[in-house]
């Protein structure tokens, strides 16, 4: 039987139920957002620039604070606890950690010591071990690691903010626009990684992104938000095959051509899954 639902695919690490964001105590940004993210597998976040995708991973990661930001109802369970408007540093603690829009590397660090800020609130002996297993991951690290990182490439960088939230052991990995300013090649290399880092090391992942045909490549389970809402959700699956996310998302036209995006401007959508 093919799971349809989130529970299906396994115990939900992280429940966010009808939550409310609001900016500068007046600007309301998402508006009752609900999702599951099923421990040990890749749920995707898809939808249009300004739907309230980063918001929602700043929601979770404790990251509104900085902005002026605060869930004002609703509540976000991780592992049964209610970590909503909790500081970001105690998030970090319990294994949520986020890898930020634009990258945000040290750049003036070189590339392993952004990769060992990573493993800043750990206190094992195993740091050197993980530093190793990154930069099996992400080969091209290990050749520039006495490079300072403002000098690395922009897919370089990105593969370098990935290795450092990995090397804070995290147990649900947020990832915010990865494919941002990048070719495609290079989107594509990345999300085989990200594929395999999930496979091997079991990290729960939860992957914002506007480019939904990579997402939903690697993606087990995804949801679309509009407009601060959730609009559709379901398995990898159904929303290849949903006729709304093939045309919208997609750029597949129903004749199973390819449509340009011009075609398919928010305001002329007929939205029928809304």
């Amino acid at each position: 039987m093919q799971p349809t639902h989130p529970e299906d695919l396994g115990p939900i690490l992280l429940e966010v139920n009808n939550i409310e964001v609001v900016y500068k105590d007046i600007i309301q940004v998402l508006r009752g957002v609900s999702l599951k993210v099923p421990e040990g597998h890749i749920t995707a976040l898809l939808g249009p620039n300004g739907a309230g995708k980063t918001t929602t991973l700043r929601a979770i990661s404790g990251l509104l604070v900085p902005e002026d930001g605060e869930v004002v109802s609703g509540s976000i369970l991780y592992r049964g606890e209610n970590i909503a408007n909790k500081p970001p540093e105690n998030i970090v603690l319990k294994g949520i950690v986020q890898v930020p829009e634009g990258r945000r590397v040290f750049k003036h660090l070189t590339v392993e010591e952004n990769l060992r800020v990573g493993a800043a609130t750990r206190r094992d002996g195993e740091v050197r071990q993980d530093l190793e297993r990154i930069y099996r991951y992400f080969p091209k690290l290990a050749m520039l690691k006495n490079r300072l990182a403002g000098y690395c490439s922009g897919g370089e960088q990105q593969m370098l903010a990935i290795g450092r939230a990995l090397l804070a052991r995290p147990r649900l990995l947020l990832l915010d626009e990865p494919s941002l300013g990048l070719a495609p090649l290079l989107v594509r290399e990345i999300f085989d990684i990200v594929a395999q880092i999930n496979a091997e090391e079991g990290v729960t992942v939860l992957v914002v992104e506007q480019n939904a045909r990579v997402a939903l490549s690697v993606a087990h389970y995804g949801y679309i938000m509009e407009s601060g809402r959730i609009a559709l959700e379901g398995t990898r699956a159904y929303l290849e095959e949903n006729p709304d996310v093939k045309e919208f998302y997609l750029g597949v036209a129903k004749s199973g051509g390819r449509k340009s995006f011009k075609d398919v401007k928010s305001y002329r959508r007929r939205k029928r899954f809304m």
